[in-house]
């Protein structure tokens, strides 16, 4: 059987097939950064995707996620005749089930050894220590955090980390920073991505609390990277609260 032809408009996925299967990735956003040696025609980002240079590529397949990627770009796809995928990814139960979905079911590839790595280090990870709340900022300027019904703040919680947000009304609320210190978290957990937070960029805008900086890709991504999540991230909210 000839291997399909794939493009992914969602950088994690991208990783997952990838690594499972070099070659099949034959279209990628200007945002999938790994694997780092990947060869494959960049097609904008996953937010405005040139339609046309992915019908030219004639994937046998693409795949999408209903978060990152836009209706109306994956029905101007649909409409020129190609297959979509398009998965939900909002905790980590379904993480492992949409990774299945796209590697076995939409790739025809066999189960990864690295899936079934990353379900064993989750099974096992302990919290880091007592269970602590925090808030989680995506953006600064103006400031945004995790809500409710994130992958990430799945994450979080399973390291015993309690997202201050986890109940809000909106996935990504817009707050201002005063009333983000003035939430009663323990501390401020601070990804380099989407917005690249820094030692010197986030942690002076609040003072009073302590910081996690965290490798984004480790709490935002679903593929490869969840197998070394657990232990990296435990580390990074240990330091932080010593």
């Amino acid at each position: 059987m000839t291997p399909p032809r794939v493009v992914s408009l969602v950088p994690s996925l991208t990783e997952a097939v990838a690594v499972t299967a070099p070659g099949l990735v034959v279209g990628a956003t200007d945002w999938c950064t790994h694997p780092a040696a990947l060869d494959a025609v960049r097609v904008g980002g996953t937010k405005n995707p040139d339609v046309p240079a992915i019908v030219a590529l004639r994937p046998d397949l693409v795949i999408a996620n209903e978060e990152e990627n836009r209706e109306q770009d994956l029905a101007a796809l649909r409409a020129a005749g190609l297959e979509v995928l398009v998965t939900e990814v909002r905790d980590l139960e379904q993480a492992f089930t949409e990774l299945a979905r796209v590697l076995v079911e939409g790739c025809g590839l066999a189960r990864p050894s690295w899936l079934d790595e990353a379900r064993r280090e989750w099974d096992v990870s302990a919290s880091f220590g007592q269970p602590l709340t925090a808030v989680v900022p995506i953006w600064r300027r103006p400031w945004m955090v995790l809500g409710r019904d994130t992958f990430a703040g799945d994450l979080l919680s399973r390291l015993g980390v309690r997202n201050v947000y986890a109940d809000h009304a909106e996935r990504y609320p817009r707050i201002p920073v005063d009333e983000l210190n003035a939430a009663g978290a323990d501390l401020v957990v601070l990804p380099d991505e989407p917005y690249r937070f820094t030692p010197d960029d986030g942690p002076e805008a609040f003072p009073a609390l302590p910081a996690a900086l965290v490798d984004g890709r480790l709490l935002t991504w679903y593929g490869p990277s969840l197998a070394e999540a657990p232990a990296a991230l435990i580390g990074a909210l240990r330091a932080a609260c010593r």
